[in-house]
């Protein structure tokens, strides 16, 4: 992993503004709960705000982070939509397309995170014993 592709940073700074216009809408319902609203506007825009970020990583383990945070933002995000949808607070309409594209926004994140653990060996690299021990020790 070297970068969020510029496609899919487009499309989670889509997703942010798309929450940013739901928070204005929620907050115009009449005994909307404006703590929900809020938290729901600070997870949704984390997502892109800390993929900008991941794009001036300054390691691999950095842009790890970056990524992994993403995807924890996401899956709030999901949970908020969730609940507001769940306890009527709002249309269902209103919210159903947000919710299938931070679905969608998970299942990116959580292969980019995924893939991002896995470190290639090269042969003779790595350990074919349990518990890390080297062929070189004879028990």
């Amino acid at each position: 992993m070297t970068q969020p592709p510029e496609a899919f940073v487009v499309r989670a700074f889509a997703f942010a503004c798309k929450i940013v216009h739901l928070h204005a809408t929620l907050n115009r319902i009449p005994r909307f709960p404006f703590s929900i609203s809020r938290q729901l506007l600070r997870s949704g825009t984390s997502i892109d705000a800390n993929l900008e970020e991941a794009r001036s990583a300054s390691s691999r383990r950095d842009l790890a982070a970056r990524f992994e945070v993403a995807l924890r933002e996401a899956r709030e995000t999901h949970y908020w939509l969730r609940l507001i949808a769940a306890t009527s607070l709002a249309p269902a309409d209103l919210l159903a397309p947000l919710t299938r594209e931070a679905n969608e926004l998970i299942s990116i994140l959580h292969t980019s995170v995924k893939n991002s653990g896995q470190r290639k060996q090269l042969p003779g690299q790595g350990s074919q014993f349990p518990c890390g021990r080297s062929s070189e020790f004879q028990f």
